[in-house]
Protein backbone atom coordinates (compact mmCIF):
# COMPACT_ATOMS: atom_id res chain seq x y z
CA UNK A 1 0.00 0.00 0.00
CA UNK A 2 2.72 2.45 0.77
CA UNK A 3 5.78 3.49 -1.82
CA UNK A 4 8.60 5.67 -1.61
CA UNK A 5 10.46 7.32 -4.15
CA UNK A 6 13.44 9.83 -3.97
CA UNK A 7 14.55 11.65 -7.16
CA UNK A 8 17.16 14.80 -7.24
CA UNK A 9 17.08 15.07 -3.24
CA UNK A 10 13.41 14.64 -3.05
CA UNK A 11 11.42 11.52 -1.59
CA UNK A 12 7.55 11.01 -1.90
CA UNK A 13 6.10 8.62 0.04
CA UNK A 14 2.44 7.64 -1.44
CA UNK A 15 -0.74 5.87 0.09
CA UNK A 16 -1.19 4.08 -2.60
CA UNK A 17 -4.49 1.97 -1.62
CA UNK A 18 -7.42 4.15 -3.73
CA UNK A 19 -10.10 1.55 -3.29
CA UNK A 20 -10.28 2.23 0.26
CA UNK A 21 -9.92 5.45 0.67
CA UNK A 22 -5.87 5.29 1.62
CA UNK A 23 -7.74 4.34 5.20
CA UNK A 24 -4.88 2.84 7.15
CA UNK A 25 -4.69 -0.68 9.41
CA UNK A 26 -2.11 -1.50 11.47
CA UNK A 27 0.25 -2.78 8.60
CA UNK A 28 -0.44 0.36 6.26
CA UNK A 29 1.00 2.21 9.37
CA UNK A 30 3.50 -0.11 9.67
CA UNK A 31 4.62 0.29 6.20
CA UNK A 32 4.20 4.12 6.61
CA UNK A 33 6.72 4.01 9.30
CA UNK A 34 9.15 1.75 6.95
CA UNK A 35 8.95 4.50 4.26
CA UNK A 36 9.66 7.31 6.47
CA UNK A 37 12.24 5.32 8.46
CA UNK A 38 14.31 4.91 4.87
CA UNK A 39 13.58 8.72 3.77
CA UNK A 40 14.78 9.81 7.36
CA UNK A 41 18.10 7.35 6.55
CA UNK A 42 18.89 8.88 3.09
CA UNK A 43 17.82 12.63 4.76
CA UNK A 44 21.23 11.94 6.95
CA UNK A 45 23.10 10.47 3.87
CA UNK A 46 22.65 14.14 2.05
CA UNK A 47 20.61 11.86 -0.66
CA UNK A 48 16.94 13.13 1.05
CA UNK A 49 16.56 16.73 1.45
CA UNK A 50 12.83 17.53 1.06
CA UNK A 51 9.88 15.06 1.15
CA UNK A 52 6.31 14.94 0.10
CA UNK A 53 3.12 12.79 1.14
CA UNK A 54 0.27 12.19 -0.70
CA UNK A 55 -3.03 9.99 -1.63
CA UNK A 56 -3.78 8.17 -4.78
CA UNK A 57 -7.54 8.03 -5.74
CA UNK A 58 -10.84 10.61 -4.46
CA UNK A 59 -9.08 11.25 -1.13
CA UNK A 60 -5.74 12.10 0.83
CA UNK A 61 -6.25 9.70 4.04
CA UNK A 62 -9.71 8.45 5.33
CA UNK A 63 -8.54 7.91 9.11
CA UNK A 64 -8.67 3.96 10.16
CA UNK A 65 -9.38 1.13 8.28
CA UNK A 66 -12.21 -0.45 10.24
CA UNK A 67 -13.50 -2.74 7.94
CA UNK A 68 -12.43 -5.74 9.96
CA UNK A 69 -12.62 -4.61 13.45
CA UNK A 70 -14.33 -5.93 15.98
CA UNK A 71 -15.67 -3.23 18.70
CA UNK A 72 -16.34 -5.88 21.34
CA UNK A 73 -12.12 -6.65 21.35
CA UNK A 74 -10.71 -3.65 20.30
CA UNK A 75 -7.91 -2.39 21.23
CA UNK A 76 -7.87 0.94 20.14
CA UNK A 77 -5.15 1.95 22.93
CA UNK A 78 -2.53 -0.08 21.04
CA UNK A 79 -3.45 1.44 17.44
CA UNK A 80 -3.25 5.02 18.53
CA UNK A 81 -1.05 4.43 21.45
CA UNK A 82 1.23 1.96 20.27
CA UNK A 83 1.07 2.54 16.46
CA UNK A 84 -0.02 6.12 15.35
CA UNK A 85 1.79 8.33 18.11
CA UNK A 86 5.05 6.95 17.50
CA UNK A 87 4.60 7.07 13.42
CA UNK A 88 3.75 10.54 13.86
CA UNK A 89 6.32 11.50 15.89
CA UNK A 90 8.62 9.65 13.45
CA UNK A 91 7.29 11.71 10.76
CA UNK A 92 7.68 14.95 12.70
CA UNK A 93 11.06 14.64 13.35
CA UNK A 94 12.46 13.55 10.07
CA UNK A 95 15.15 16.66 9.79
CA UNK A 96 14.36 17.96 6.27
CA UNK A 97 11.07 20.25 5.25
CA UNK A 98 7.88 18.06 4.72
CA UNK A 99 5.00 18.98 2.59
CA UNK A 100 1.58 17.20 2.58
CA UNK A 101 -0.88 16.77 -0.29
CA UNK A 102 -4.45 17.19 1.00
CA UNK A 103 -6.92 16.29 -1.10
CA UNK A 104 -10.60 14.45 -1.01
CA UNK A 105 -11.56 13.14 2.93
CA UNK A 106 -8.51 13.88 5.41
CA UNK A 107 -10.40 12.49 8.23
CA UNK A 108 -8.92 11.15 11.22
CA UNK A 109 -5.34 9.63 11.23
CA UNK A 110 -5.39 10.90 8.10
CA UNK A 111 -5.71 14.35 9.71
CA UNK A 112 -2.57 13.38 12.18
CA UNK A 113 -0.96 12.73 8.88
CA UNK A 114 -1.40 16.41 7.90
CA UNK A 115 -0.74 17.75 10.95
CA UNK A 116 2.47 15.82 11.65
CA UNK A 117 4.05 17.69 8.08
CA UNK A 118 5.48 20.54 7.79
CA UNK A 119 3.88 22.37 5.18
CA UNK A 120 0.54 21.21 3.81
CA UNK A 121 -1.33 22.57 0.28
CA UNK A 122 -4.95 21.93 0.42
CA UNK A 123 -7.30 21.07 -2.65
CA UNK A 124 -10.11 23.53 -2.62
CA UNK A 125 -12.54 20.46 -2.11
CA UNK A 126 -10.62 18.86 0.49
CA UNK A 127 -12.89 17.54 3.07
CA UNK A 128 -11.54 17.79 6.71
CA UNK A 129 -13.35 17.58 10.24
CA UNK A 130 -14.61 15.13 12.55
CA UNK A 131 -17.54 13.10 11.29
CA UNK A 132 -16.96 10.64 14.25
CA UNK A 133 -20.59 10.81 15.97
CA UNK A 134 -22.18 8.30 14.17
CA UNK A 135 -19.38 6.04 15.14
CA UNK A 136 -19.94 6.93 18.74
CA UNK A 137 -16.15 7.91 18.46
CA UNK A 138 -14.35 10.95 18.84
CA UNK A 139 -11.47 12.61 16.85
CA UNK A 140 -7.56 11.75 17.54
CA UNK A 141 -4.46 12.28 15.93
CA UNK A 142 -3.83 15.23 17.27
CA UNK A 143 -6.80 17.15 15.56
CA UNK A 144 -8.77 18.81 19.03
CA UNK A 145 -4.86 20.36 19.20
CA UNK A 146 -4.88 21.91 16.34
CA UNK A 147 -8.84 22.72 15.93
CA UNK A 148 -8.46 24.62 19.42
CA UNK A 149 -5.49 26.16 18.60
CA UNK A 150 -7.07 27.74 15.19
CA UNK A 151 -10.46 27.88 15.58
CA UNK A 152 -11.17 27.83 19.36
CA UNK A 153 -12.91 25.98 21.62
CA UNK A 154 -16.56 26.87 20.54
CA UNK A 155 -15.67 26.26 16.62
CA UNK A 156 -14.22 23.08 17.57
CA UNK A 157 -17.46 21.79 19.37
CA UNK A 158 -19.52 23.01 16.81
CA UNK A 159 -17.58 21.08 14.10
CA UNK A 160 -17.27 17.68 16.29
CA UNK A 161 -20.86 17.84 17.72
CA UNK A 162 -22.75 18.69 14.05
CA UNK A 163 -20.11 16.89 12.26
CA UNK A 164 -19.37 19.26 9.52
CA UNK A 165 -17.01 18.94 7.11
CA UNK A 166 -14.41 21.97 6.26
CA UNK A 167 -14.21 22.37 2.64
CA UNK A 168 -10.27 23.21 2.09
CA UNK A 169 -10.42 26.67 1.22
CA UNK A 170 -12.20 27.22 4.67
CA UNK A 171 -9.78 25.26 6.38
CA UNK A 172 -6.94 27.29 4.94
CA UNK A 173 -8.46 30.67 5.12
CA UNK A 174 -8.71 29.27 9.02
CA UNK A 175 -4.95 29.51 9.23
CA UNK A 176 -4.92 25.55 10.09
CA UNK A 177 -3.27 24.77 6.64
CA UNK A 178 -0.96 26.45 4.52
CA UNK A 179 -2.19 27.29 1.11
CA UNK A 180 -5.56 26.35 -1.26
CA UNK A 181 -4.99 25.06 -5.11
CA UNK A 182 -7.61 23.82 -7.66
CA UNK A 183 -7.81 19.71 -7.10
CA UNK A 184 -6.08 19.36 -10.40
CA UNK A 185 -3.21 22.17 -9.53
CA UNK A 186 -2.31 21.02 -6.51
CA UNK A 187 -0.19 17.78 -6.76
CA UNK A 188 2.27 20.02 -8.83
CA UNK A 189 2.47 22.92 -6.57
CA UNK A 190 3.57 20.78 -3.80
CA UNK A 191 6.46 18.91 -6.07
CA UNK A 192 7.25 22.28 -7.21
CA UNK A 193 7.33 23.86 -3.90
CA UNK A 194 9.53 20.53 -2.33
CA UNK A 195 12.10 20.98 -5.42
CA UNK A 196 12.99 24.40 -4.46
CA UNK A 197 13.42 23.44 -0.58
CA UNK A 198 15.60 20.31 -1.31
CA UNK A 199 17.64 23.05 -3.83
CA UNK A 200 17.75 25.32 -0.56
CA UNK A 201 19.65 25.76 2.83
CA UNK A 202 18.38 22.67 4.58
CA UNK A 203 20.11 23.13 6.80
CA UNK A 204 18.68 26.34 7.91
CA UNK A 205 15.45 25.09 7.71
CA UNK A 206 16.00 21.97 10.07
CA UNK A 207 17.43 24.93 12.73
CA UNK A 208 13.48 26.43 12.16
CA UNK A 209 12.01 22.95 11.85
CA UNK A 210 13.39 22.48 15.46
CA UNK A 211 12.51 26.16 16.91
CA UNK A 212 8.66 25.95 15.34
CA UNK A 213 8.36 22.43 17.10
CA UNK A 214 9.91 24.11 20.88
CA UNK A 215 7.49 27.32 20.80
CA UNK A 216 4.31 24.80 20.02
CA UNK A 217 5.69 22.10 22.13
CA UNK A 218 7.28 24.05 25.38
CA UNK A 219 5.74 27.43 25.05
CA UNK A 220 8.87 29.28 25.33
CA UNK A 221 7.22 32.89 24.65
CA UNK A 222 9.39 35.84 23.54
CA UNK A 223 12.43 35.76 25.08
CA UNK A 224 12.93 32.19 25.28
CA UNK A 225 12.55 31.52 21.64
CA UNK A 226 15.04 34.42 20.80
CA UNK A 227 17.64 32.88 22.98
CA UNK A 228 17.06 29.39 21.05
CA UNK A 229 16.93 31.22 17.54
CA UNK A 230 20.91 32.96 18.73
CA UNK A 231 22.01 29.44 19.14
CA UNK A 232 20.59 27.98 16.38
CA UNK A 233 22.21 31.26 14.23
CA UNK A 234 25.33 30.68 15.64
CA UNK A 235 25.42 26.78 14.88
CA UNK A 236 24.75 27.55 11.30
CA UNK A 237 27.74 30.01 10.83
CA UNK A 238 29.87 26.84 11.14
CA UNK A 239 28.00 25.29 7.56
CA UNK A 240 29.24 25.33 4.07
CA UNK A 241 25.64 26.66 3.15
CA UNK A 242 25.43 29.89 5.43
CA UNK A 243 29.24 31.02 4.03
CA UNK A 244 27.81 30.26 0.67
CA UNK A 245 24.80 32.09 1.12
CA UNK A 246 26.89 35.28 2.57
CA UNK A 247 28.99 34.78 -0.92
CA UNK A 248 26.86 34.91 -3.18
CA UNK A 249 24.93 38.17 -1.53
CA UNK A 250 28.24 39.96 -1.64
CA UNK A 251 29.02 38.86 -4.74
CA UNK A 252 25.37 39.49 -6.05
CA UNK A 253 24.76 36.02 -7.97
CA UNK A 254 22.45 32.97 -6.81
CA UNK A 255 23.85 30.75 -4.17
CA UNK A 256 24.27 27.13 -4.69
CA UNK A 257 23.33 25.32 -1.06
CA UNK A 258 24.18 21.53 -0.49
CA UNK A 259 23.01 20.89 2.56
CA UNK A 260 26.36 20.63 4.04
CA UNK A 261 27.91 21.21 7.31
Amino acid sequence: MIELEIHDGVAEVVLNAPDKLNALDESALAELDEAYEEAEAAAAEGRVRALVLRGEGRAFCAGRDISGVDPRDDDVLRYLGGKVEPLLKRMSRIPVPTFAVAHGACLGVGLGLLIASDIVYVADSAKIGSPFKNLGATLDSGGHALFVERLGAHRTMDLIVTGRLMSGSEAVAAGMFSQVFPADEVTDATRAAARAAASGPTLAFAASKRLVAELRDERLGLWGSMAHENRAQAALCDTDDYREGFAAFQEKRTPTFTGRG
